[in-house]
């Protein structure tokens, strides 16, 4: 199992193993989850917006797209405008 030591400034280098798994790069950042029962979760913020992509799927197709025409009568009708 991976260690690290604690600072006097309260840093640790994060070991090369972790690091790699995790595939953590320079400037990424990185969460503490504090567990209720005394642990720690740390998360590894770095996938990009665009790995995102496509995890939601739409339950409802439309059948056919509005056009501009279409739209414009639906927005006058709205009371916040």
């Amino acid at each position: 199992m991976p260690d690290a030591t604690v600072t006097s400034k309260g840093q640790i280098t994060i070991p090369k193993v972790v690091r790699e798994r995790l595939n953590l790069e320079p400037g990424d950042k990185v969460y503490f989850d504090l567990r209720d029962d005394g642990s720690v979760l740390m998360v590894a913020c770095n996938e990009p917006v665009e790995s995102l992509f496509g995890l939601l799927k739409a339950k409802v197709t439309m059948v056919k797209p509005l056009s501009i025409a279409e739209m414009n009568p639906a927005s006058l009708d709205d009371p916040e405008s």
